[in-house]
Parts: structure tokens; sequence; C-alpha cells
């Protein structure tokens, strides 16, 4: 028998959709019914889905979004959020990725903002984007520590070629001379070429004032804000009432 032998090679060549369609169709006794050709292309079918969910799987592993479990699919539409499920149906497309456009999400706290976020990174993931989600903080502190071991410009390369970049909690991390200097890189590398998901307690007309000096916020707000989707959310904290309703 030449099965196995022949399963144990799809493997080593890293067909497993195909291996394990394959072997499913030896134990078919309907099979016969089907010609070479369709047969090849169920298998050929098999593999692709394979590869397309091992694709998914890993941009979903390398964006590490905070809120992993957030989908366009469960995104609830109360009247008095300011968001309408036309609006997400159409950033759902992916199509402001595809023109390498920006969206940005402000709103109080609570209202769901790094949810809207991490599902449209999410939906970007499934359509096959790479996806890289950093708090501000945080990503202060990873470029003050590339900084001093010499990774700085490793780091701005990786951030530029990623499709989709998510700032989550813009505006609360202090800005200073560095920080600013960093953001015009990131968003510099990244303007008309890549996708930036920024979301944000402060209004963007306070953008300005909060990153400080005029010139260099001047062009960072411009390069974020000039082909921006804008959602703003409005209504009360969302976590505050699903407190209510737990108790």
């Amino acid at each position: 028998m030449l099965e196995q032998p022949t399963y144990e090679r799809l493997l080593s060549m890293r067909m497993r959709g195909l291996a394990d369609a394959w072997q499913s169709q030896q134990g078919d006794p309907q099979i016969g019914q089907l010609s070479f050709d369709e047969r090849l292309g169920l298998l050929v079918d098999a593999e692709w889905v394979h590869r397309e969910r091992k694709k998914v799987e890993r941009n979903l592993k390398q964006a590490k979004l905070r809120l992993g479990e957030a989908c366009i699919e469960d995104i609830d539409y109360p009247r008095n959020r300011g968001l309408t499920k036309k609006k997400v149906l159409d950033l759902a497309t992916c199509k402001w990725v595809e023109l390498h456009q920006n969206i940005v999400i402000t709103g109080m706290t609570g209202v769901g903002k790094t949810y809207l976020g991490c599902a449209l990174a999410q939906q970007a993931c499934r359509r096959g984007y790479r996806v890289l989600y950093r708090r501000v903080s945080r990503l202060f502190h990873e470029l003050a520590l590339a900084h001093a071991d010499g990774s700085y410009a490793r780091l701005l390369t990786r951030l530029a070629k990623t499709d989709v970049l998510v700032l989550d909690d813009w505006g609360l991390a202090e800005v200073g001379a560095t920080e600013r200097r960093d953001l015009n890189e990131i968003m510099d590398d990244r303007y008309g070429l890549r996708s930036t998901v920024i979301t944000s307690q402060l209004p963007t007309e306070k953008w300005h004032d909060h990153l400080g000096d005029p010139t260099t916020a001047d062009a960072i707000c411009d390069r974020i804000l000039s082909n921006a989707h804008r959602i703003k959310l409005t209504g009360p904290s969302r976590r505050k009432e699903e407190s209510n309703l737990s108790e």
C-alpha cells in the first residue's frame, strides 16, 4: 500500500490540507464516482482553505490585539452610540486598508473604542493583512528601549511595513520632544503607504495642543487626519452598563 508514504511525503512538503483531504477521500466509498479532475480540484481547494486559515491564525497571533475576541459580527448599534451598521459594514470590506487610509475612533472612556478598533483590526487579519496593536504608552517605552540598544532603525522598519498599525489610548501618555520625533517618523513612513487605527479619549481638535511643538504637531496631525475615517462614539460607559446588568 502506498497510502502512508504518500501521506507522509505530502506532510513533508507542508501540504497538510491536501494530505488530510486525500486521506479522507481514500475512505469515502462514493469518491470513485468523481473524475480525476474533480477529485484533484477538491484536494487543491482543501489545501488552499488550510493555508488561508493558517495565515489568519498567524496574523492574529502576531497582531497581539488587546481584545483578541473582538469581531465586527458582535458589534451592536444602540441609537445613542453614534455608530451605524452601514459604516461598519463599509469598513469591514477593508477597502480603507487597500487605499492606505486611517481610522480615528474617539469618545469618552468605556464607550467601546478599543473594542471597535480591535474588531476592525481582526477583520483586516481575516482579509490577509498584517496587523500590529500597541498602546501608545507602551509603544513609547518600546521606542525608548530601541534608542538605547541600537534597534531603533529595525523597529521603525517593522512598524513601517505593518499593513495596519493600531495605536490605542492616544493622548493619555505624556509627549516630549523624543516622543514627538518618534511619532513623526512613524507617521511619515506610513503616510500614503499603510493604514493606522487610532483610539483616543481626546477629541481630535485637542491633539495639536497635546503634541506640543506646533510644527511637528502640524505634520503628525496632517498625516493622520487628512485621509482618516472619523468615528465619534457617544453614550454612557458600556462597562458601567455591563456591571449594572451583572449585579
